[in-house]
């Protein structure tokens, strides 16, 4: 390797090839190059990889468990880890507030619409069917609908009516973001002037509502399953419930998941019968090798409650946390055809229960057909249909002494069975989601000034790089990561050498340096990184980049993980490939920004080592080429419709900001950071996945220690402007360059 002064008296002499740094490739590898091609697949294929290692590992685990003491070992490490995955748990309220705001009878039933509140401000409503004249002891059945709709569906109508007729309270909840709980502004195609799937907007905005409640630390799936907790205590509240008879379904799309968990956490349910989770799904094929390639821990997916966070990570795969119910009742249900011979997990689950002698307590249900035709042969339904319930009655009857019913059909209006009347809403005074979650994060905010109150500043910035540190997973640089340099060539004002590290098997990290003509003695040097990557700074940033090398400064300019060359995908949406791989990667419990920091400070400490640079006169650049919106854009719109407003891209000031807390750099510059504290102002949000690390909300900004910091242009939830606008980035690299030559 020559040393960059002979690498700039080499070139000292060649006639510049390019008019500006427009013109500079800002490619490392030739376009027909195969490692060039597999760039933008690197991150899909890192994951895809670490889950199926993830996959076997935890096959091979549950393969050596033998014993029942084995199991409960294995379960309650598993399960625990579940429920700290889900955010915090509060104790349950003693005197739980539940208003009954109307009753509606019918032949041999009444329904109540009640409202109870599940957490401080928010509330949950739900249809209560209870039998015109209660048995002496009489079981409880709790529905949580799928994701097709909220409470008022037709089959859930059914269930309520037909087996309160029989003898049994039945409560059908809202869950959060449906129906009455709603937290968008698109009920009816009438309510947007452009098309959009008006029946599809409480399930999409299911993405809005996790994103929120993973930067407060929480989770949808936790808050879900607090709901339907509570759920519980309004059953047990009711004339001659039989507390030992509390049976919990939940519908075939969505609605399996979180009683799947809530019976996990909950030893009051009695039964569980989580149709499409635990097991083979809709989707679902036989494959040659289940063990490393079935989908033990959901896919990584927009719809956050079926791919768990640190599932893999932590090993509670959905039957681990299905299984975990017995010697409870479980009935392994299924929307379509199932074959116990092809399902990988039945035999898993069927062991699980042969460790309590009680392989009974374990049935299964099923519909006929598949998910991908239509037809008769084939059992689509929006929750729960009436050819799956066959299956169910036998189990019931048998376990629990519950007449086979007769199925009654005869549904009410949505105004009938809507819960909220004016007068109660003036009264309860309900909230909705980002509200809750502004309160709680200031309230955590403030906990956490009060707790670090007299504290030194050195302290103080322990304490809190080892929070961000828990937060972020894996950070720590590769050791001796391996270096591809290619030959220098002229640009505008210097020289560029293209480079490239592995930094782990599978993922690459390629970059620019330019280096300064006519330089002397070791040079300062500033590390930029930004969504867009280098090629976004040679287009966007070139009169900085001019700025630098006229200075004397060298420039390092690098794609890590996710950014430029290695975008898995460059739209920020709810469906995109970003999404998914964002997703995943925090089953494998590894926030993409964690794992961005950790690339970021492999390269630091790559280059700090190159002869010619100067380690103690090192700064770090986070920038974005996005714009912020215009306070009053149009932030209201569905989310299957272009939308108006745009999305930032804060994740490059987020990890240079981390680069000066956990790397020795002298000087910090940020620009489009997202601003945590900003997330709860509106339902909405035009941010990236990637962007939140659970948590974020609640920790706090970053602190340095020593560093010279400026933070420039950062933006809000809606991707506003927060703070002054950002100056020219001429005179942002002015005031870098004055920091690196004090």
């Amino acid at each position: 390797m020559r040393s960059l002064p002979a690498v700039l008296l080499s070139l000292a002499s060649v006639a510049c090839v390019a008019a500006d740094f427009k013109d500079v490739d800002p490619t490392v590898f030739p376009k027909d190059d195969p490692r060039a091609k597999d760039l933008p697949k690197m991150m899909s294929a890192d994951a895809r990889k670490r889950m199926q290692e993830a996959n076997e590992r935890e096959s091979k685990a549950f393969a050596a468990v033998t014993t029942k003491a084995d199991w409960e070992k294995y379960r309650d490490v598993r399960i625990k880890a579940l429920r700290a995955s889900l955010g915090t748990f509060p104790d349950a309220p003693k005197d739980m507030k539940v208003k009954v705001t109307r009753e509606i009878e019918g032949d041999g039933f009444v329904i109540h619409n009640v409202v109870f509140e599940s957490r401080p401000g928010l509330w949950v409503d739900a249809n209560l069917y209870l039998p015109a004249k209660p048995p002496t002891k009489m079981p409880g059945i709790i529905i949580a609908h799928a994701h097709h709709g909220g409470k008022t569906g037709g089959e859930l109508q059914d269930m309520g009516m037909t087996w309160a007729r029989a003898g049994t309270a039945v409560l059908v909840p809202d869950q959060l973001g449906y129906g009455e709980r709603r937290q968008h502004d698109f009920n009816t195609d009438k309510d947007y002037d452009k098309p959009f799937r008006a029946g599809r907007q409480d399930y999409y905005f299911r993405y809005n509502s996790n994103l929120q409640l993973s930067a407060a630390g929480e989770s949808l799936m936790g808050w879900m399953a607090w709901d339907l907790m509570r759920g519980v205590d309004v059953l047990l509240k009711q004339k001659n419930i039989d507390k030992d008879r509390i049976i919990m379904m939940g519908s075939v799309a969505g609605g399996g998941d979180p009683v799947g968990v809530t019976a996990a956490l909950d030893n009051r349910i009695a039964c569980v019968v989580p149709f499409n989770f635990g097991g083979w799904q809709p989707e679902s094929s036989v494959l040659e090798n289940p063990d490393r390639d079935f989908a033990w821990f959901g896919d990584g997916y927009w719809e956050s409650t079926r791919g768990l966070k640190n599932g893999a990570k932590d090993g509670f795969a959905h039957y681990v946390i299905v299984g975990s119910v017995a010697p409870r009742k479980v009935i392994h249900a299924h929307e379509f055809a199932w074959d116990a011979k092809t399902d990988p997990a039945w035999p898993r689950l069927q062991k699980i229960f042969g460790f309590y002698d009680a392989k009974d307590n374990l049935r299964f249900a099923h519909g006929a057909g598949t998910v991908r035709a239509s037809g008769p042969g084939n059992t689509h339904c929006n929750h729960i249909g009436a050819v799956h319930r066959k299956m169910l009655y036998p189990a019931l009857k048998e376990w629990f002494g519950m007449p086979v019913p007769e199925e009654y059909s005869k549904n009410r209006t949505r105004d009938e069975l809507t819960c909220w009347t004016e007068d109660a809403r003036k009264e309860l005074k309900p909230k909705k989601l980002h509200e809750v979650l502004d309160e709680l994060v200031l309230d955590r905010i403030f906990a956490g000034v009060r707790r670090d109150k007299g504290l030194k500043p050195e302290e103080a910035f322990q304490a809190e790089k080892k929070a961000w540190a828990a937060a972020l997973g894996n950070i720590e640089p590769a050791a001796k990561p391996e270096v591809l340099e290619k030959k220098a060539a002229k640009i505008p004002g210097g020289a560029c050498i293209p480079f490239a590290l592995d930094v782990e098997p599978g993922i690459v990290v390629p970059g620019l340096l330019l280096l300064p003509l006519n330089a002397k003695g070791k040079l300062p040097l500033v590390v930029m990184v930004a969504q867009g990557g280098k090629a976004g700074f040679l287009k966007q940033r070139g009169d900085a980049i001019e700025a630098f090398l006229k200075a004397g400064v060298a420039v390092c300019l690098v794609d890590v993980r996710g950014t430029g060359e290695t975008q898995p995908g460059t739209s920020a949406g709810r469906g995109s490939s970003r999404t998914s791989v964002s997703q995943t990667n925090l089953i494998l419990g590894q926030p993409v920004l964690g794992a961005q920091l950790r690339d970021l400070r492999t390269v630091l400490r790559w280059v700090r080592t190159r002869d010619g640079i100067d380690a103690t006169r090192m700064a770090v650049w986070g920038d974005s080429f996005a714009g912020t919106n215009a306070a009053d854009a149009k932030f209201a719109v569905p989310q299957d419709a272009d939308p108006t407003a745009t999305f930032s891209e804060p994740n490059a000031g987020a990890i240079a900001g981390f680069a000066g807390v956990f790397e020795e750099v002298a000087v910090i510059y940020t620009r489009g950071q997202l601003a945590p504290q900003t997330l709860f102002t509106s339902p909405y949000l035009y941010y990236p996945h990637e962007a939140i690390v659970p948590g974020v909300s609640s920790l706090g900004g970053w602190l340095t220690s020593g560093r010279a910091v400026r933070r420039e242009g950062g933006a809000d939830g809606l991707n506003r402007l927060v703070g002054d606008k950002p100056s020219a980035p001429t005179d942002a690299a002015k005031w870098v360059v004055e920091q690196l030559k004090k």
